[in-house]
């Protein structure tokens, strides 16, 4: 049996036992609605972990901020909606499941690595894609870095542990692969004479042609708002910069210059995305067909895309004359770009967006 948060009788104490609501004496957690018949591990470990005086705490929240501000407050977002718990992760993940995948990951990278350097792979790298990897992709890793910074902040904001959760695990994903390449950059330098894993910094720093990538990253970081923040990372730079870079160029050129350890650890990114992408597509369509505030979050979203659509397609066109360092070129800037747009195309589709005049023409 569930019952609603509107199904309690109104009453005067927060003391334990003043309240008697159908379904207290069962040992069974039943104080929400399941999205399906059942609940679901996830949603038992999730829903309501987070309080909310609109639901359950009858004598508010505890404890507020010195400017009065609550524990939790809806207005930390200019999103809206009628209900935030009413959001579930499409992967379903949580604490135990992240971790489990997380190992899995790091396990399967480590194992591919450790064989192709048994193998002597490294040593076979064409000369000139030594010098991507260790300048290009060594300065990717920190746009990766900086936005599992800002994700990690974000998700303190989150109305619901539903939100929270998502925004975090989204930004433990981030981090863990920043530091996958880090390892990945360290290891193969050891097997290639004069490799240089720390020049990757310098390049993001100083490098002209990643500039407008950090610029990006840091306008995102700097945000205030965890909701602009997410959309930010996930609708706009996954898929004009990040996916552009990594599958758009790294993995489609990798092979070629006798590399096959470089995808089997870029791959684990993509991996990443898939279900981030389709974790932020639920919320966001979730917000946009809201009964309430469809108009005023459909607005709001289109002046995000306009907004960081513009910063990043500087961004990713900035970056390529990468597409030409390679001696081997299969990898062809213009029809990575134009992968990107349709991509881009598509995921507003799903959220119900339209993407503006700037980003299609």
């Amino acid at each position: 049996m569930t019952i609603a948060a509107t199904d309690y009788v109104p009453v005067n104490s927060g003391a334990a036992g003043a309240a008697k609501f159908a379904g207290s004496d069962s040992r069974k957690y039943n104080y929400f609605t399941p999205k399906g018949r059942k609940a679901t591990h996830y949603e038992d470990m999730t829903l309501d972990v987070q309080p909310d005086p609109k639901r359950y705490l009858l004598q508010d929240w505890i404890i507020n901020f010195a400017d009065g501000t609550p524990t939790y407050f809806e207005g930390w977002t200019a999103a809206k909606s009628s209900d935030w718990h009413a959001y579930r992760a499409v992967d379903e993940e949580w604490e135990r499941t992240h971790y489990q995948r997380q190992s899995t990951i790091c396990g399967m990278i480590a194992q591919a690595v450790e064989n192709g350097r048994r193998s002597g792979a490294p040593a076979r790298f064409d000369k000139a894609w030594v010098k991507v990897l260790e300048k290009h992709l060594g300065a990717y890793k920190h746009a990766e870095f900086g936005l599992g910074t800002a994700l990690m902040q974000a998700q303190r904001y989150g109305y619901t542990q539903m939100v929270n959760s998502t925004i975090l695990t989204n930004s433990s994903y981030k981090l863990r692969f920043s530091q996958d390449l880090t390892l990945y950059l360290g290891d193969i330098g050891q097997d290639i004479t004069g490799f240089d894993s720390e020049i990757g910094k310098k390049h993001w720093l100083e490098d002209p042609m990643w500039q407008p990538t950090r610029l990006l990253i840091e306008t995102i970081g700097g945000a205030t708002d965890y909701m602009e923040q997410y959309f930010a990372i996930n609708i706009v730079f996954e898929p004009l910069v990040g996916e552009l870079f990594r599958s758009g160029f790294v993995m489609q050129a990798a092979a070629s210059q006798n590399d096959f350890m470089t995808p089997t650890v870029v791959s684990s990114a993509e991996g990443d995305y898939q279900r981030n992408l389709a974790n932020t597509v639920e919320l966001l369509h979730m917000l946009v067909s809201d009964p309430a505030h469809s108009a005023h979050n459909t607005a709001l979203f289109n002046g995000w895309l306009e907004k960081y659509g513009d910063l990043a397609l500087i961004a990713a066109k900035n970056l390529q004359p990468i597409w030409s360092l390679p001696h081997n070129k299969v990898a062809q800037f213009s029809d990575a770009y134009a992968n990107a747009i349709e991509r881009m195309q598509n995921i507003a589709t799903q959220v119900g967006l339209k993407l503006p005049m700037s980003i299609t023409a």
